[in-house]
């Protein structure tokens, strides 16, 4: 996730990068070429293409609400997700029965939520989990892990499980052990949100005709306006064609949240604020620190 304070211009201008220089090149060939090179045909009427622009504005703008519209969703289900792993913790952690038996079992339930949403990101990203949720599984498990299609699912699972031998065992009653399974949940239906946005992403429509009408208008722009700004069509063209190319960009990136990129939902650090809170609740000593932003992006 870009950080506010590194809304820049110039950060800006080399986000978008080459379409804009190539578009400053082509207005000015377009100027001289009207200048010096007089062509009765060169020139369009302004009306189309206001009508064009109006058009693509309306495109552009119903695109990037429904990209951002994504995007703030994928940031609500991990804002839930956080809520619920403290809830889950505090729970874990002080309705189960406070035996001396029961302290391994609740230590490991509270690794194992944290295991849970490491793996939960890793497998958004499609990237591999094993280094990233082997400090708080066995080794066996692992090897186990390593063969399911849904690593987070798996754990979560494991996790029922382990809560039903610990009632078994007497250790929480019904109406506690009902209460963590809200929890968990939660956790499900969050993590069910979070993947039917990876799994189902924007019509490919309404990524290819956004960029290539943006195109067009850009190359379509100077001939529109050379006939009336003459020589200031390089300046004109180039600030509305930067305006709508880095629309068209940004919403191009906001419909894929959890791609790994800099705009995406900060899943890194999310996870790492789930992990600090779980660790001074069982009393860890704070070793684990929060992300820190790379170049004013926090991963």
């Amino acid at each position: 996730m870009v950080l506010p304070q590194s809304a820049r211009l110039h950060r800006m201008l080399g986000y978008i990068g080459w379409p804009l220089a190539l578009l400053f090149i082509w207005d000015i060939v377009v100027t001289l070429a009207y200048v010096y090179l007089p062509h009765p045909g060169l020139d369009l009427p302004s009306l189309p293409m206001s009508l064009l622009g109006s058009a693509l504005a309306l495109f552009l703008g119903f695109r990037n609400n429904n990209a951002y519209n994504r995007w703030w969703e994928a940031r609500t289900l991990w804002g839930a997700m956080v809520n619920a792993s403290r809830s889950y913790g505090r729970e874990v952690f002080h309705l189960i029965d406070t035996l001396p038996e029961s302290t391994d079992l609740r230590h490991d339930l509270v690794r194992r939520q944290i295991a849970y949403v490491n793996a939960l990101r890793c497998h958004l990203r499609r990237q591999p989990n094993r280094e990233e949720i082997r400090p708080f599984l066995s080794e066996d498990e692992l090897d186990e892990l390593s063969t399911a299609t849904n690593a987070p699912n798996a754990i979560l699972n494991e996790t029922a499980a382990l809560l039903a031998m610990a009632r078994r065992k007497g250790w929480i009653d019904s109406i506690r052990s009902v209460q963590i399974e809200n929890v968990l949940v939660d956790m499900s239906n969050a993590q069910g949100g979070m993947e039917r946005i990876k799994n189902t992403p924007l019509p490919r429509e309404y990524a290819y005709y956004p960029t290539l009408f943006v195109h067009i208008f850009c190359i379509l722009l100077p001939i529109g306006l050379v006939d009336s700004l003459t020589i200031y069509t390089p300046l004109a063209s180039t600030i509305v064609g930067f305006m709508l190319l880095a629309m068209d960009r940004i919403g191009s990136d906001l419909q894929d949240p959890f791609e790994n990129r800099v705009h995406d939902v900060p899943l890194t650090s999310l996870c790492r604020t789930i992990q600090i809170d779980l660790e001074q609740l069982v009393g860890k000593k704070a070793v684990t620190t929060p992300i820190r932003p790379v170049e004013n992006v926090l991963w």
